[in-house]
């Protein structure tokens, strides 16, 4: 007789996928947070990928993992996980940390032979032992299991091994009631052109979803809320794509052709990757040589009226520097997207940080304003391309987008909105009266708010040249002339200012009555806000707020700051974006808790410092 599974329902669950580099962990995680997406559930995951190039397999060193966390008011890949898979002993030793007293451990007990246990740098024989481990564990023959489901297959042992994920997935899916015929469809898109491979996959899921209905072991399964949902179109969507998309929506309100020129670099790839795919929609995607040259064909198409981005991270931001300098002085628009990465240097190319802020606000000679902006969460990734799109246009700069590997890599589920839920782009285009006149130059403006007119290439009477020389404030042309050069600099930084007047204002959340604000910028978004649940939960008085605008800054910043006694920027750097207010309103008494470690914030470790600093 079979013994009663125990059942919780819980509003969010953690789920962590961990194996080897090749075992698929990055592929099932991203299936079971699809298919939970697709029934309402909130989603956030953290994909953790070594930076290694295939180390060798069971190894400490090339352990890869996938965690997700499903349900309501999820804000973050959650701390520790509830359900942890385990396709070896170096994945479990690598992640055992990250299980919750008393939640689940599934492994691949065929993957715990004597040969695993040393690689995996074990004393003993007995992992669950060495490890003190306070958790279920569910000793599951995976391999073993997945040979036999596919023994009359036809496959090679190769090819039924890759199968093994499937297996675990099944169960996990058993686990927490997800529908199968939902991961049947994933998996009939995915293999469409491989059926032999769908087959096997659809196989080995299914026996994995039977084990555990056959299970002989006690294990406690869970049942997760759903929040009730706005009607629409849900997807699970990652940042890179969601940015990707995002472009594409500018490009469509603005009436301006799409053009990226970018150079593939770690985490921001996939930029390209997925603009590379929509020549339907007239979007040109060019991969060039190396990052100055990505930058320089955009600017090029920028002068030649398109909407204008390329795409990188730290590295490649250094070397676009020059180049960004040159729009700056000809004043033209373009997107410069920076998914940033561990530094400095090749640094961590896998992991993440928030330690290019200082690089975006001033990484370039001269006297070069640009804005800047950052998305806080996967899909925040969609607005912000779209509104680093917008300011790029309406008021004829660069505008540098920080997202990070985070968010980058990490999904959310997303209701897929309507055109009409965002506004039409407007370009700054030379007045008819201006070209009937004959009297337009080149670096005409507007006087309210600084914004270079902007004359497309090829329309008639508005051929005109620009340059990385200083310009004429009036004719546009060649000027040393000092006192003019001096306006032209003012000039510019007083644009870059009006941009204030044209972005949101901050928005606080909590009790009116704190007298501590902790703040943050990008994508520690969903950490800080939970862990400010927190504090006044546990009878902290803690007001939150984030900052997605970061130069210029919003125009009440300086009145939200000065409310409170206590003001704490929490970020994944050394304190750049600390210093950046603490220079801007010195009279703010400001406290900073930082993180350099590759790694996102855990919500305990922002609750801690926090209460840390409030006590002191």
């Amino acid at each position: 007789m079979l013994e009663e599974t125990n059942v919780k329902t819980l509003d969010k669950v953690v789920v962590r996928f961990s194996g080897d580099s090749g075992d698929g962990m990055q592929l099932v995680g991203n299936i079971f947070t699809n298919v939970s997406a697709g029934l309402g559930n909130q989603v956030s995951t953290f994909p953790d990928y070594p930076a290694e190039i295939r180390a060798p397999q069971g190894s400490l060193g090339g352990v890869s993992g996938f965690q997700v966390s499903v349900g309501t008011n999820v804000h973050t890949p959650g701390d520790k996980c509830d359900v942890l898979v385990a396709m070896n002993p170096a994945a479990l030793k690598q992640n055992v940390k990250h299980v919750k007293h008393g939640g689940v451990i599934i492994v691949d007990i065929d993957s715990f032979k004597e040969a695993d246990l040393k690689k995996a740098m074990f004393k003993t024989l007995d992992p669950f032992t060495e490890l003190d481990i306070k958790a279920q564990i569910l000793e599951v023959p995976v391999t073993s299991m997945t040979k036999a489901a596919l023994a009359e297959s036809g496959l090679d042992n190769k090819a039924i091994l890759k199968c093994r994920n499937f297996f675990a997935l099944g169960l996990v899916c058993w686990l927490f009631d997800r529908p199968m015929s939902s991961v049947l469809n994933f998996l009939r898109n995915k293999f469409a052109k491989k059926p032999a491979i769908y087959e096997a996959n659809a196989k080995v899921l299914d026996a994995g979803f039977n084990y555990g209905h056959n299970i002989h072991a006690s294990v406690s399964t869970y049942r997760i809320e759903s929040p009730k949902a706005c009607p629409g179109v849900y997807t699970d969507i990652n940042g890179n794509t969601a940015t990707a998309w995002g472009l594409i929506m500018a490009s469509e309100k603005s009436g301006r052709p799409l053009f990226l020129g970018s150079y593939p670099i770690t985490p921001a790839t996939d930029i390209l990757h997925e603009l590379a795919k929509r020549k339907d929609l007239g979007v040109k995607a060019l991969q060039m040589e190396d990052e100055i040259a990505g930058v320089c064909s955009a600017i090029g198409a920028s002068f030649a009226g398109h909407l204008a981005v390329t795409s990188t991270s730290g590295p490649g931001l250094a070397l676009k520097g020059e180049a960004i300098g040159l729009a700056v002085i000809a004043e033209l628009p373009l997107v410069v997207i920076d998914v940033q990465r561990g530094g400095p240097s090749t640094g961590l190319p896998t992991k993440t940080e928030q330690t290019d802020l200082m690089q975006a606000l001033y990484g370039r000679n001269g006297e070069s304003p640009v804005a800047v902006v950052a998305p806080t969460s996967p899909t925040d990734c969609f607005d912000m391309a779209f509104e680093a799109s917008r300011i790029a246009i309406e008021h004829m700069t660069p505008v540098i987008l920080l997202s990070d590997a985070f968010i980058g890599n990490g999904s959310s589920a997303w209701r897929v909105p309507e055109a009409s839920d965002y506004p039409e782009i407007k370009p700054p285009y030379v007045p008819a009266e201006k070209v009937a006149e004959g009297s337009w130059r080149p670096y005409d403006r507007r006087e309210d708010n600084k914004v270079r007119y902007w004359a497309i290439p090829g329309t008639e009477g508005l051929t005109h040249r620009l340059g990385g020389l200083e310009k004429d404030y009036t004719t546009g042309a060649i000027s040393t002339d000092p006192l003019n050069h001096e306006r032209m600099v003012y000039t510019r930084r007083e644009k870059i200012a009006a941009i204030a007047n044209d972005i949101p204002g901050l928005e606080v959340i909590g009790p009116d009555d704190a007298d501590t604000l902790l703040l943050g910028w990008g994508g520690t978004y969903g950490h800080l806000r939970t862990a400010a649940h927190e504090l006044n939960a546990a009878g902290h008085k803690v007001a939150f707020t984030h900052f997605r605008y970061i130069n210029p800054l919003p125009a009440n910043t300086g009145e939200v700051l000065s409310r409170y006694k206590k003001v704490i920027v929490a970020e994944l750097n050394t304190g750049m974006f600390a210093d950046y207010l603490q220079g801007k309103f010195p009279q703010v008494n400001i406290s900073r808790i930082n993180k350099v470690q590759g790694q996102p914030f855990l919500v305990e470790e922002v609750v801690n410092a926090v209460t840390n600093i409030m006590e002191k």
